[in-house]
């Protein structure tokens, strides 16, 4: 292997190492409790080596959060088929995004994220949530227009009105689940809301 290559390689299981120690250390401590001292000693490695990488704890909690990013259409594009109709599309995008914050590493990621990370002058949790919960918002409005386009929801239902109260639903979903991850199953609870909203949704069951 030519030494750039191997050193390339390295440099980058060196960030693997420092993003999965903050994950961890975050999750233990919350967020402004952990230092760059106790994550490089929890990697073994110094502080020097996190700050090749990330210019300050700020940074490296990004970091941390983009790892366990879930955009609509990835869900999407995982796990439904191409002649799904845009409400189905919906469904299951949904229940591939309840499989993966059910793993391990995306469930510590956002219960530190909404009950580990207090406020600071340059991390700032809410508007990340804010953020995230708008691509949610964006996506879910393209799948809900489409689905009006096809004639697939009932007449008297803005698309618009019912992307909000979807989202919502998932964002108070998932918020009371991380606060107590025994409490309920995210996929069995979860299926049963957006099926349940899809029905009040679509066309058949509003002429039913």
């Amino acid at each position: 292997m030519p030494m750039a290559r191997r050193t390339k390689a390295e440099a980058e299981a060196t960030r693997v190492a420092l993003l999965d120690a903050a994950e961890a250390v975050f999750f233990e401590k919350g967020v402004a409790c952990t230092s760059l001292e106790q994550i490089a000693r929890h990697a073994g490695m110094t502080r020097g080596a996190v700050y090749w990488h990330f210019r300050n704890k700020a940074d490296l909690f990004r970091a941390v959060l983009d790892r366990v990013r879930m955009p609509f259409e990835e869900l999407v594009a995982e796990n439904v088929p191409d002649e799904a109709s845009p409400l189905e599309a919906i469904r299951l995008g949904c229940q591939q995004g309840f499989h993966r914050l059910e793993q391990t590493q995306h469930r510590r990621v956002h219960a530190t994220l909404l009950h580990r990370c207090e406020f600071s002058t340059d991390i700032d949790p809410q508007a990340i949530q804010a953020e995230m919960a708008n691509e949610c918002l964006g996506a879910l409005q393209i799948y809900l227009d489409e689905a009006q386009a096809q004639g697939l929801l009932r007449k008297d239902l803005d698309p618009a009105v019912a992307t909000r109260l979807l989202q919502t639903t998932l964002s108070g979903l998932y918020h009371d689940w991380l606060r107590n991850t025994e409490a309920f199953s995210l996929q069995q609870r979860g299926t049963e809301l957006v099926d349940t909203q899809l029905r009040l949704f679509s066309r058949d069951t509003a002429s039913s």
